[in-house]
């Protein structure tokens, strides 16, 4: 009796454990995988950040930054684009070489690289928002494209706010100075950039 009374409690609990193992495994793998886009996004933004054109009178390069911040919010969607933004940004602080030039630090620029969360969440919300209305259908192709131009332009402008705030404390510039020294220069890359990934998106979609 005593045999028998034990074997359905053993039978019990190594099946629970089974099944609590199982349950981990289904929690450890998407966390991993979430991990890794991550990461590569990250990876992604450093990369492309080292495409960069340093100007005499200003400490803020030309680089594909911007570019690369909405392309990886875009690619990954919101959430992990700002995730793997805002990872760029700890690296530099913490003194890991990610920045333009394999640099690193908090340096009078580094308002940008702040700024590369917000444009990656807003360009993932666009590049969202293409995908969600060619699948329903809604509105006319040229409908659809003006609205994620002008998501991306919104996305790449938000850039700047940080960039300049940062970058007018950091120097104790004017705000004529900073802004000639932080958003003149760069108006017309910027705007490339924006219509190049709004391109990208759709031929992203028809990949798909």
């Amino acid at each position: 009796m005593t045999t028998k009374s034990r074997t359905p409690v053993s039978r019990t609990l190594t099946t629970s454990s089974g099944r609590s193992m199982s349950r981990a495994a289904g929690l450890v793998r998407p966390a991993a995988r979430e991990l890794a886009l991550v990461l590569v996004g990250t990876a992604t933004l450093a990369l492309l950040g080292q495409v960069a054109l340093p100007l005499p009178f200003t400490p803020v390069p030309v680089t594909l930054g911007t570019f690369a911040a909405l392309g990886v919010g875009s690619v990954l969607g919101s959430r992990r684009g700002m995730a793997s933004a805002l990872v760029l940004a700890l690296l530099a602080a913490a003194g890991v070489p990610v920045l333009a030039g394999w640099s690193a630090g908090v340096t009078a620029s580094f308002g940008y690289v702040l700024g590369y969360t917000l444009a990656a969440g807003v360009a993932g919300r666009g590049a969202l928002g293409w995908s969600r209305s060619s699948e329903g259908g809604a509105g006319s192709v040229a409908r659809r494209a003006l609205v994620l131009g002008a998501t991306m332009l919104l996305a790449s402008a938000l850039v700047y706010v940080p960039g300049l705030l940062w970058l007018r404390l950091a120097t104790g510039a004017s705000w004529a100075a900073t802004v000639g020294m932080g958003l003149a220069p760069f108006v017309v890359g910027d705007l490339l950039k924006s219509l190049a990934v709004a391109g990208l998106v759709p031929v992203r979609s028809i990949w798909r």
